[in-house]
């Protein structure tokens, strides 16, 4: 059984050392996770959509459920805390120093710098969920013309969302009057 301080420890490093939120977390979460037998791949997955599905903060509700899957209800809330307080800290430092030193040339940099690394914590796992997940040429059309869409198209996901609920129900609802008896 894992130790509320493992938990504790490992979820403390996650949200003290990831810039970027949620989505860059999620790389980051997965390793630690793997790399100690805690959660396979398939289960983190899941963890994943639960977690994207469900409303709030991603990193939190990651967190929550590997602690839930981990130790129940004590191990969810330790995981929390462990993700919540390091940020919390930080961002509690920086809000009180970022007002003296906003306009320093050195701080305006390190923030420039900081940029591009969090791009890249969001789009390595999303290019990792796409290639495990889209196993048709259709899913991949799917894909390219949301990101298009979303990204320069400025369309809403939750237009692209609706669209794809409607045109999946119709989908079915054809592909299953062609197999009735009586249409073959």
């Amino acid at each position: 059984m894992v130790s509320l301080f493992s938990i504790f420890k490992v979820f403390a490093k996650i949200g003290g050392f990831t810039i970027g939120g949620g989505y860059a977390m999620i790389p980051i979460i997965q390793d630690e996770l793997d790399k100690r037998g805690w959660i396979s791949e398939t289960e983190f997955q899941d963890i994943v959509a639960l977690c994207q599905s469900a409303p709030g903060i991603l990193a939190v509700n990651m967190s929550i459920f590997a602690g839930y899957r981990l130790r129940g209800v004590k191990g969810s809330i330790v995981a929390c805390i462990g993700t919540i307080l390091p940020p919390f800290i930080s961002i509690l430092l920086i809000a009180m120093l970022f007002t003296t030193y906003a306009d320093n040339p050195v701080v305006i940099r390190i923030f420039s710098g900081i940029r591009p690394v969090v791009i890249s914590l969001i789009a390595v796992p999303m290019i990792k969920m796409a290639r495990r997940n889209n196993k048709t040429w259709w899913a991949w059309a799917i894909s390219a013309i949301s990101l298009v869409l979303v990204a320069f198209v400025n369309v809403s996901p939750i237009y692209i969302l609706m669209v794809i609920i409607v045109l999946a129900v119709a989908f079915t609802m054809w592909k299953e009057r062609r197999r009735a008896p009586g249409n073959e």
